[in-house]
């Protein structure tokens, strides 16, 4: 007699052909979108952008509405708020700015000079690595100017697109309504509708509020700041804290460059070694507090950020995009999480 096996026993796992192939179509598109998205960076940049912005200021554009402001006349008002808003951090940041790249040899000089104190750990340190055989670095190595002309080059793509960037952000803030409705209406399904308008409506709500909260955060960063370089007698605190308010928009990255700006401007202003430490050490103080504590007890009640997620996001628009990208890294992120989280529930 034949026994039948037992049809609740654990079944082997199949890969069908089909499956393979569905996921070798997303592989493939994926690789494709990211190679149009770089290879048209200069273009899609600034109309992404726009984009972004736009779904961001929107409820303020409607609000100018319910006032009684036509919605162009609203549209206006925003627009010509964020170029304004852009040239004035561009003036009171440009100066010093341009004062400090100029002063950089002279700086170089006078870090040297201060830094002579470190002579013997470092004589002791090569001291070491000529007995290793390792050949030794240097010991007054020379300033070293080569990202310079990236810098510029990505200073240059940036003004340049920005005319650009504000066409589109006009545009889309005068026709976002229609649009919605338009997305909302290309599906035929009653349910298909219904999600559309959730998932429109949940970008436009957590991008806005995720603009509020960390514009409020920043200009708090850069005020204390500013109060710590003036505290410290570092000179252009003003400057300083609003340049560290705006890196601050840019993860992990922005702190870390404001940081190395404070450790080298004070160690090149101080009297001292240790009072050249103070500004480094505080601002260091306010973006732990701020990235570790304040941050993510806000953002966390609105939005359930990953770590691992919002360092990929990060490294991957930055290399894609560059400082613009890393940007638009987190609000793209956010898009990312809504559509998985209405398209993909969790059972």
């Amino acid at each position: 007699m034949t026994q039948i096996p037992d049809q609740d026993s654990p079944l082997p796992p199949v890969v069908r052909l089909s499956e393979l192939a569905v996921w070798a179509q997303i592989t493939l598109a994926l690789i494709a979108t990211g190679f149009v998205l770089y290879v048209g960076r200069e273009l899609l940049l600034p109309i992404v952008s726009a984009f972004v912005v736009g779904v961001m200021v929107s409820p303020a554009a409607r609000f100018l509405e319910r006032l009684g402001a036509p919605s162009i006349l609203s549209a206006i008002l925003i627009v010509c708020a964020t170029a304004g808003l852009f040239a004035a951090i561009a003036a009171i940041v440009s100066a010093p700015l341009a004062e400090w790249v100029a002063k950089l040899p002279d700086l170089g000089v006078t870090l040297r000079d201060k830094l002579h104190i470190f002579d013997p750990a470092l004589a002791w340190w090569s001291d070491i690595q000529s007995a290793l055989g390792i050949s030794a670095a240097p010991m007054t190595p020379k300033p070293n100017f080569d990202w310079l002309p990236t810098t510029i080059a990505y200073l240059s793509s940036a003004l340049t697109s920005f005319p650009l960037f504000l066409v589109v952000l006009l545009l889309f803030v005068v026709s976002w309504p229609d649009l919605r409705r338009g997305l909302v209406l290309t599906f035929a399904e009653r349910e298909s509708r219904l999600t559309a308008l959730k998932i429109l409506n949940d970008i436009e709500a957590r991008l806005a509020s995720y603009l509020r909260t960390v514009s409020v955060i920043n200009l708090c960063v850069g005020v204390a700041t500013g109060l710590i370089c003036l505290l410290t007698r570092t000179p252009d605190a003003i400057g300083l804290g609003l340049l560290a308010a705006t890196l601050n928009f840019i993860p992990i990255i922005g702190p870390i460059v404001m940081a190395l700006a404070l450790l080298l401007v004070g160690l090149a202003t101080a009297p001292s070694i240790g009072a050249g430490f103070l500004p480094f050490a505080g601002f260091v103080l306010v973006i732990t507090l701020e990235g570790q504590f304040i941050t993510p007890s806000i953002i966390g009640r609105h939005l359930s950020l990953n770590g691992l997620a919002v360092i990929l996001s990060l490294a991957f628009w930055t290399w894609l995009w560059g400082p613009i990208g890393a940007f638009l890294s987190s609000p793209l992120l956010i898009v990312g999480l809504i559509l998985k989280e209405r398209l993909a529930p969790e059972e």
